[in-house]
């Protein structure tokens, strides 16, 4: 029998005493393999192979691998199984890093277990809502059951019995039945709605994600179930917990349903505060301002949401809604012309017009009328082309908010006077500023200081509003208002102020109207005043009154030209206009007033002075500073060589004070440090030097020396190595070097540790009272105490822990104060966080109470803010008892009431939040 004829047709030319599983084993051969072509045979060859029961070939097995791979690369009989991975699958840095993997997720997850089971978040009388869409609860029902009849077993009816059943009369029973011990829904009007404010006290960031989308969930199942009420409370306590985008767009959304329009915006607002480019936030606001009639800026956000997603077709329905709209309010607008009355009047200050209004006594420089230098300026550079000039002696009527009345307010009509004349100064006499963290820019002239009240509620103002809360500002504002106006006070300058700062309340708030109004009664006093100026015209353009805006901006422009916003809004309000009324837009435009030449002079003389004293102070601030640093540093430098090196340690630190980045200051403390082996803050300078200079030889070998004097013998040698690669010649890094080394060796022969324990001295002494007796105990005759000798140089924290249990077991506040001074601020966390129990912390803020809140305050507030922050310190928080409490609040009561430069009310007020 040929070769071929085997391999086409094996199983029937084989005999069955020969062949395993149906393959002979002659076919289990090199060149038979081969030259076979029958893929399936050879898939069943190939699993003889490898199954053993001839013999393990592995070569051949392989052999037949490729082979088969050639006929068929996708066979499935090349498929091999693979095992489960054992630690023998890897090796031993991979297995390591495997199971240290696994060992520190399984301590999260037991972590996280138990304090979730600690903390119950929702109780069965707490936090459970009403049933949605009413504000009901449903009577609790306990059945007592009947015993009687829980005792009696119904046996099954007859045949005989089913015949005489009345399913009627059942029926009915059963409906009388549950129509009398139907429970009622009681309405319970009193029932707690949802609280919007969840406890987050303790809860880890991860435990604060899963709840705050938990309340997500809630708040969109609530929105599906047409709950819009509900979903927002919802919603409000997801961002409670963690402020999160979706959060506030779904609370947007359902504002929006609730037609709750300046809450949208405020929603959409802080999610473009975290995304500034979020698509539904933009398309969210624009339908706010839509509502809300603020078309252009809808428009703008809509063209900003189709820059990003231009297939957006809720984009491009509502922008078609909203360019309709636009298109409508322009064309049917009514064009509404404006007549002038140009009179020829006295320049008299006693005389009044007969139709009432005020005439506008202001001569300009070079005897011109204020009327016609706002001609000349219409005509030149306003553009204000249908204007036309009177022949001479003309006078233009000017605004009423441009004019001081001419009864009742002497001093605004002669301080107007003296800006004609050029009598006034850029600052008034109290040198206050006008607004919140601003210097005054309006050329005024001097006024009167405020009564103590008013200025303290004007003060008052200014910080709220610093702080945003312009809410209350607003509150501060009018209140100073009510007073000066109650007094009858003659300051119109102060008095502007006040509604000028008002104004910029309203203005923030989105009030416009109001600051229209504030900023008008401002430039009746205190007429071209900069700022009013500004803000009137900010609120004009955001209620779409374009005209009256240009016109400001253009007034404030002409008092001071570098105003780079101001004349940005220009352009853009130029091109609006533009497109609003045409090639003809000029001739509908207010007329623009015209500023005296004199005041524009003056402010730009008060602005450059201003610039220039600035400067000069600044530069006189910077050569007094040099020469102080210069002086202490000198200082310092003639103690170190009289051996006085705590003196020293002052100076430098005065130094750093004043230059925070001087390398060789950091050095020379290292060193008085180290000399009084401070190591640990000899250390530290050392580390900050290097980050300033990061090859400078002294830090790394005074580091080097006081690695040393921590016993850490493995960094030392490594510093000095540095010093020696960096300069081979420095014979003590040299000496140092082979030191330190015979004390490795040493260390390590001995197996001791790299910081060993210090024993802290305990004497037995006896308590002896006022008389001098020593007082006898009852058991033994003698009662006897021990007293800790306590080492106020702590060079780690293991030592700054047992000398804070030393004092704390003395009660000895004066010792803790001492090692407080000895710890730097930013490193107290660090050295008591294996001590800090309610005990030890009620002992830090006594100690803060008693010795250091007088003398050092600043300190007192550094060490409070970072000793929140560490580990366990929520918890310890929990553990502090009533009188402990107490004494915590008295504290901050204290800390209050000191002025110092370092902290503010405010900061107190934020730090007493994390304690208290």
């Amino acid at each position: 029998m040929s070769l071929d004829t085997i391999s086409s047709s094996p199983l029937h030319t084989q005999p069955a005493s020969l062949t395993t599983h149906s393959v002979p084993v002659e076919h289990l051969d090199y060149k038979y393999i081969e030259k076979c072509s029958d893929l399936k045979y050879l898939e069943k060859i190939l699993g003889v192979l490898r199954s053993g029961k001839e013999g393990i070939y592995p070569h051949l097995t392989e052999f037949c691998e490729k082979h088969v791979e050639k006929l068929d690369p996708r066979s499935r009989a090349l498929r091999k199984e693979n095992f489960p991975a054992t630690s023998a699958s890897f090796s031993k840095d991979e297995w390591d890093q495997i199971t240290n993997e696994l060992q520190t997720w399984e301590n999260e997850i037991k972590i996280n277990d138990v304090e979730l089971n600690k903390q119950l978040f929702f109780c069965n009388d707490v936090n459970i809502p009403p049933v949605r869409g009413s504000n009901c609860s449903i009577q609790k029902v306990t059945y007592s059951g009947d015993k009687a009849y829980s005792k009696t077993r119904h046996l099954p009816r007859s045949y005989q019995d089913w015949d005489k059943f009345d399913v009627e009369k059942e029926c009915a029973k059963i409906d009388e039945t549950l129509t009398t011990n139907e429970s009622a829904a009681i309405i319970d009007d009193s029932l707690l709605k949802i609280q919007s404010k969840i406890d987050t006290t303790g809860l880890t960031e991860q435990e604060k994600v899963v709840l705050a989308n938990r309340e997500k969930d809630k708040g969109n199942e609530a929105f599906r179930a047409g709950d819009y009420e509900e979903a927002v409370t919802y919603y409000t306590r997801s961002v409670y917990i963690m402020p999160m985008t979706t959060a506030y767009n779904n609370r947007a959304q359902a504002e929006i349903k609730l037609q709750r329009w300046y809450d949208v915006l405020s929603d959409c607002e802080r999610v473009l505060q975290l995304e500034p480019h979020n698509t539904k936030a933009l398309l969210r606001r624009a339908t706010a301002y839509k509502q809300l009639e603020n078309l252009q800026m809808a428009h703008d956000d809509i063209n900003a949401v189709l820059r990003s997603e231009p297939n957006n077709m809720s984009a491009q329905r509502l922008l078609e809604e909203i360019s309709k709209k636009i298109n409508a309010h322009i064309h049917h607008k009514p064009n509404k012309g404006k007549k002038l009355l140009i009179q020829e009047v006295e320049d008299d200050d006693d005389d009044d017009d007969d139709d009432g209004d005020e005439k506008d006594d202001m001569p300009c420089a070079g005897g011109q009328s204020a009327g016609e230098n706002r001609q000349a300026a219409v005509r030149g550079g306003m553009g204000n082309a249908q204007k036309k000039a009177h022949s001479g002696g003309a006078r233009g009527p000017t605004a009423n908010k441009y004019k001081v009345k001419a009864e009742g307010e002497p001093a605004a009509v002669a301080n107007r006077k003296n800006l004609a004349n050029g009598n006034s100064t850029a600052q008034p006499a109290n040198g206050r500023p006008d607004s919140p963290g601003e210097e005054r820019t309006e050329s005024t002239c001097a006024s009167g200081a405020l009564p103590p009240p008013l200025a303290r509620l004007k003060n008052e103002g200014n910080q709220l509003f610093k702080n945003g809360q312009f809410g209350d500002a607003l509150e501060k504002y009018t209140q100073a208002i009510t007073g000066f106006t109650e007094a009858a006070i003659d300051s119109p300058e102060d008095l502007c102020i006040l509604y000028s700062n008002r104004a910029a309340c309203y203005l923030k708030d989105g009030n416009s109207s109001d600051c229209i109004a504030d900023c008008s009664r401002a430039l009746e006093l205190q007429p071209f005043s900069l700022k009013p100026l500004l803000r009137r015209a900010m609120a004009y353009e955001s209620l779409e009154r374009y005209r009256k805006a240009y016109v400001d901006y253009k007034t404030a422009l002409q008092i001071d030209s570098s105003i780079q916003a101001a004349h940005d809004s220009v352009n853009r309000i130029t091109r609006l206009l533009i497109e609003q009324d045409g090639a003809e837009w000029r001739q509908k435009l207010p007329e623009i007033p015209a500023v005296p030449v004199s005041l524009r002079q003056h402010h730009t003389a008060a602005t450059s002075s201003t610039h220039l004293h600035k400067e000069n102070d600044t530069q006189e601030a910077a050569r007094r500073a040099e020469a102080r640093f210069t002086s202490l540093k000198t200082e310092g430098n003639e103690l170190v060589k009289k051996g006085q090196y705590q003196e020293a340690v002052g100076k430098y630190s005065e130094c750093l004070k004043l230059k925070s980045d001087e390398c060789a200051i950091f050095t020379n403390r290292a060193l008085c440090f180290i000399k009084l082996k401070r190591f640990a803050e000899a250390k530290q300078d050392c580390n900050s030097a290097l980050n300033l200079e990061s090859s400078n030889k002294k830090a790394f070998y005074r580091r080097a020396l006081a690695n040393k004097g921590l016993k850490d013998y493995e960094a030392c040698s490594s510093d000095l190595q540095e010093v020696l690669r960096l300069d081979t010649s420095v014979q003590e890094a040299q000496q140092e070097l082979d030191e330190v080394t015979a004390l490795l060796k040493q260390q390590r022969a001995t197996g001791s540790p790299s910081q060993p324990r210090r024993d802290i001295t305990i004497t037995e002494v006896e308590d002896y009272d006022e008389e001098g007796d020593a007082v006898k105990s009852s058991s033994d005759g003698e009662q006897k105490s021990t007293s800790q000798t306590i080492n106020l140089q702590p060079s780690n924290a293991y030592e700054f822990g047992q000398a804070l249990n030393a004092a704390r077991s003395l009660n000895d506040t004066a010792a803790c104060a001492q090692l407080l001074r000895t710890v730097p601020p930013d490193s107290l966390p660090q050295y008591v966080s294996t001590q800090l129990d309610g005990h030890t912390l009620s002992f830090i803020m006594k100690t803060l109470d008693t010795h250091l809140l007088a003398s050092e305050p600043g300190v007192v507030y550094q060490l409070l803010d970072h000793l929140h922050t560490t580990e366990r310190f929520s918890m310890v928080l929990m553990m502090l008892n009533p009188d402990e409490r107490r004494q915590m609040t008295q504290l901050f009561e204290h800390l209050c009431s000191v002025d110092c430069e370092d902290f503010s009310q405010n900061d107190i007020k934020n730090l007493a939040n994390k304690y208290i």
